[in-house]
């Protein structure tokens, strides 16, 4: 089947601000389903955005692409200007290791591991010296008001601590981008809070752009700014 022309999706831009991540005429497709029919995308440095839509819309897929897990049948995506969808498996795993943060929804904590030791990970793994590391995660932790639970395993936190862990631990290798899949999904109001709060203060304090996806109104209010994903199209964009 021919992929539509990427003209069926706006341009969504930031009013203002230097581009730090642009995808152009994104087609995604998993067999017979198409999850991007497409999308074209900017978002500026130190922008948060929330991308929403229905379970199903391609919101996700949109997220991935955008992230170089995934690469898309059609279209490119540029982090400051330099194609990476073109990139080897190697060569975008290193991306995102180094240039990318990550919060899930339900945190992916290892459990055997220290909150302290969590946040580690991506700086041992990127090449950084074990004691450096521990330092970096240690005032990481702080930031976040965790300094008192950095020694704890994850099944001694609560859902609101794990997962503020979880932002630590996307934000210590001071990413360009950070990427959120429904990061309060399992959490009740009060906790998502404090995540939410916690996220958005240390992003804009560090100026980290932040891709937020997610079906509730409520988290897409710390954003700066809104689109909307529908049967894999942008759909709309509040500012």
């Amino acid at each position: 089947m021919r992929a539509e022309a990427s003209t069926v999706a706006p341009v969504h831009r930031p009013e203002t601000g230097e581009i730090v991540l642009r995808a152009q005429g994104l087609h995604r497709s998993f067999g017979l389903t198409r999850a991007l029919r497409g999308i074209d995308l900017e978002v500026a440095a130190g922008e948060i955005l929330a991308v929403m839509g229905p379970s199903g819309s391609g919101k996700s897929t949109l997220l991935h692409v955008l992230a170089g897990v995934i690469r898309p049948d059609q279209g490119q995506v540029e982090l400051d200007g330099r194609r990476i969808d073109d990139l080897g498996e190697a060569a975008r795993a290193r991306l995102r290791l180094t240039e990318f943060g990550f919060v899930f929804q339900f945190g992916q904590l290892l459990p055997d591991l220290s909150a302290r030791d969590n946040v580690t990970i991506p700086l041992l793994l990127a090449g950084v010296r074990r004691g450096n590391a521990l330092v970096r995660a240690d005032e990481t932790l702080a930031e976040l008001g965790l300094a008192d639970h950095a020694r704890k395993l994850p099944a001694q936190l609560s859902g609101g601590q794990a997962q503020r862990v979880a932002v630590a631990r996307a934000l210590v290798t001071e990413p360009r981008v950070l990427f959120a899949d429904e990061p309060t999904g399992s959490l009740d109001s009060l906790a998502a809070e404090k995540v939410l709060l916690s996220l958005t203060e240390r992003a804009r304090q560090r100026r980290t752009t932040v891709v937020i996806i997610t079906h509730d109104p409520r988290t897409a209010a710390y954003a700066d700014r809104e689109v909307v994903v529908r049967d894999g199209r942008l759909s709309g964009a509040t500012v």
